[in-house]
């Protein structure tokens, strides 16, 4: 069974992750520049507080990504920063459901597999009831690989 991670658990990748736990997937760790409300998610559902985005990496074998713009998710795979997703990206798979432009999901792609680690853009469709629910629409590019592992 895959080791699942969050990077951004605000309502959206919060409920996400409340949702797969509740269907019996293994969520390992959580992580969000908002530190108290990681520590609330990761006591609620049984998870790591992560204090790096790495340390998600580290721990999940597929991290899910929902942060909100172009800058915060350049941010969580900064090529120069130890703290980042790639520290840990070789045999990772990367479920990137922020709303962000283009380049930056195609810019992620790349760094990612320059590290031997898959990334799936999977951009929702959907709201928070969805999320809670199980029902969350994903529009998904990338790799069909990728895609049959998600």
């Amino acid at each position: 069974m895959e080791r699942i991670g969050f990077v951004g658990v605000g309502r959206m990748g919060a409920n996400m992750a409340r949702r797969l736990c509740d269907v019996g997937c293994s969520v390992v760790a959580v992580y969000d520049v908002d530190a108290a409300r990681a520590e609330s998610l990761a006591n609620e559902i049984g998870a790591e507080c992560a204090r790096t985005a790495a340390r998600v990496a580290e721990l999940a074998t597929v991290v899910f990504t929902v942060v909100s713009d172009d800058a915060d998710m350049r941010g969580i795979f900064a090529a120069d920063d130890p703290g980042s997703l790639l520290a840990h990206a070789k045999g990772r798979l990367f479920v990137n459901c922020a709303t962000v432009s283009p380049e930056v999901h195609i810019d992620v792609e790349t760094l990612v597999e320059q590290r031997g680690g898959q990334s799936l853009e999977a951009c929702m469709a959907s709201s928070i009831p969805q999320a809670r629910e199980g029902t969350l629409y994903l529009m998904c590019g990338g790799k069909q690989e990728s895609f049959d592992r998600a």
